[in-house]
């Protein structure tokens, strides 16, 4: 069973759920997230997914739901937020918003990036200290599109930004943790992809993660709600290059 996170905020609109453990008894977390997940199911939402961080303490809850206006997505919100009242006791919520992903890539051509449970994944998010989003938007999109080919044992990456505050996250999907380290180990890494976003002033995070659950939903689900289209050709990257003036 697979998951996805669409190339383009046409279809589907995508949220995120960060939480951070405040019990040992992860496992309980990740169970009752599962419920959640399923709750979640019989108001709207397509595919979910959680993943775990490797290294840290992190939770991330995955959503994607059909196109909301601004007073459906905030109606939602309130209904999944009370719906995660027996989470308190196990998990602080740390952050909540709905994303709209602006470009992506897979090595196989797809119109989305698919996972499975096991998959290893990461995740930038970088938030602009000035409210600036535009210029973040635009510098995430000029890295994906000049490295994501170089990138060995990327299978494929989205980059998105959110509804409520100035912030891009880009979620990378790999077909190993090793080719995960060997990247952020490498040296352009470090001295390329790091000092060209400093410049921006940002709040800067990054982690592994383990997907360790996905939603019941299969394939056909999904790809009822996205029509198939090549991505980052030259209409796409006219649109982009819109959305991140705007």
């Amino acid at each position: 069973m697979s998951c996805f996170v669409p190339f383009n905020r046409r279809n589907l609109d995508v949220s995120f759920f960060v939480f951070r453990p405040t019990s040992v008894l992860v496992d309980e977390l990740v169970e009752a997230l599962k419920r959640f997940a399923a709750s979640a199911g019989s108001v709207g939402c397509v595919q979910s997914s959680i993943f775990r961080s490797i290294h840290g303490n992190m939770i991330i809850w995955y959503g994607a739901w059909t196109r909301k206006s601004s007073g459906d997505k905030e109606s939602l919100n309130a209904t999944l937020l009370s719906m995660l009242t027996g989470v308190s006791s196990m998990a602080i919520l740390v952050e909540h918003s709905f994303f709209e992903p602006y470009a992506g890539e897979s090595r196989d051509g797809a119109s989305a990036a698919k996972f499975s449970t096991g998959d290893i994944i990461s995740v930038d998010a970088a938030e602009s200290t000035t409210s600036e989003v535009g210029d973040l938007a635009h510098a995430c999109l000029a890295l994906f599109k000049s490295r994501f080919m170089k990138i060995e044992g990327m299978d494929a990456r989205v980059c998105l930004r959110s509804q409520s505050r100035p912030r891009v996250a880009c979620v990378h999907m790999w077909k190993s943790l090793q080719f995960c380290y060997s990247w952020i180990l490498n040296a352009e890494y470090r001295n390329s992809v790091l000092p060209y976003l400093d410049r921006l002033s940002l709040d800067l995070k990054y982690d592994i993660f383990k997907v360790v659950y996905v939603s019941g939903e299969g394939s056909a689900g999904y790809h009822s709600h996205v029509s198939p289209h090549p991505m980052l050709g030259h209409e796409e990257e006219s649109t982009e290059r819109k959305l991140v003036q705007n």
